[in-house]
């Protein structure tokens, strides 16, 4: 542990020489990576000094205790903050996620349940605007295909930070484990007798590729197929009367990306050839980790976004993670945006399980 912090006090001290030179100053692209990685190294950075500082103050107090009772009275206390500092340091030190400081892409699509499951849909986009506003992240809507009665048959967000956040609070470290079926139980609206029903709803997180990454994803000359076409559903007056609307087949692996919410062809391609950039670095990280080593799966998520992973049920009021066991009789707040506890649940699962692979691999 201490060779792995030790190492990073120097990274962090070399990024400060080296964002004080001016001449980084006059490469925008070279700055922002080393202030972007000088915040990310930050909070480690000053967990190793208190726990430098801690270690010596025990140290201290054993040394003097045997000629003043009164540092050996304060032992207890000062050890315990030495621990205390050990473990956090320990936790920062776990092998971080990449995309950790990205913003995300974000897609929801209706699932068993019909309008019910639309209506579902409709409920976690609000969900997930709310709490974007609440993390103080941009957050909009770029395309979205709505049901009769105002819910979505499928709908993208975009996901944003605002300027350099601290490590662990951008969208990506946050949203990450939302991926998967999200499961209801309610009487919908369109139930006349009163009855429960269960529906669900897919989601998609993918980490969005900032500009100056576009380099990680290349085309060949006949890889891509574009087509254009009429928008449809909401939109205001240019809808139905121009072909603004944009379809990107990506030939190789056969994905397909539509957008048709922006006011032109040449923003609906934008953020087409956005969305299908962030897919297929998805498919080629997935590929990746699929191949890893036990050692690299242990740097990884552990919790499986495959499967069901959340059950709302509103006559109870219960939300329930199935990966964490957190359980809370709070659904009308997390649905109102008060999701940062569902996260963080996640977020302290993942960590255990790293930490304990970490040390079980460390111990072979």
């Amino acid at each position: 542990m201490l060779e792995s912090a030790s190492a990073l006090v120097e990274e962090y001290l070399d990024l400060e020489r080296q964002l004080a030179d001016p001449a980084v100053h006059s490469d925008p692209k070279a700055l922002r990576r080393l202030n972007k990685r000088y915040a990310a190294l930050r909070p480690t950075v000053t967990a190793y000094q208190d726990w430098v500082r801690a270690r010596d103050d025990v140290e201290a107090a054993h040394e003097l205790a045997d000629e003043d009772a009164s540092f050996a009275a304060e032992l207890p206390a000062l050890e315990q903050t030495l621990d205390q500092s050990a473990e956090k340091l320990r936790r920062l030190l776990l092998p971080r996620d990449e995309d950790d400081d990205r913003g995300v892409i974000l897609e929801v699509k209706a699932g068993e349940g019909g309008e019910e499951s639309a209506l579902f849909a409709g409920d976690l986009v609000r969900m997930y605007l709310r709490f974007a506003e609440r993390s103080g992240w941009r957050a909009h809507v770029t395309d979205a295909t709505e049901s009769d009665l105002g819910g979505y048959k499928d709908v993208r967000l975009t996901v944003e930070p605002k300027g350099t956040m601290e490590p662990g609070t951008a969208p990506w470290a946050r949203l990450k484990y939302e991926g998967g079926v999200h499961r209801v139980q309610r009487v919908p609206v369109t139930e006349s007798q009163g009855r429960i029903h269960t529906s669900a709803a897919g989601v998609l997180v993918m980490p969005d590729l900032d500009e100056g990454d576009d380099d990680e994803i290349e085309f060949g000359p006949n890889d891509l197929k574009v087509d254009v076409y009429r928008s449809s559903g909401p939109g205001g007056q240019s809808v139905n009367t121009t072909d603004s609307a944009v379809r990107i087949t990506h030939l190789p692996t056969g994905v397909v990306v539509s957008c048709q919410n922006e006011k032109s062809q040449l923003q609906n391609k934008e953020q087409a050839m956005r969305v299908l950039k962030a897919r297929l670095r998805q498919i080629q990280q997935e590929e990746r980790d699929a191949e890893a080593s036990a050692a690299r799966k242990s740097q990884v998520r552990t919790v499986d976004r495959s499967e069901r992973v959340r059950t709302y049920n509103f006559p109870e009021n219960r939300i329930a993670d199935h990966r964490t066991g957190f359980k809370s009789y709070h659904l009308d707040g997390v649905l109102d945006g008060d999701l940062g506890p569902v996260v963080q649940s996640c977020i302290d699962t993942d960590e255990a399980a790293r930490m304990s692979a970490l040390t079980e691999h460390r111990s072979q």
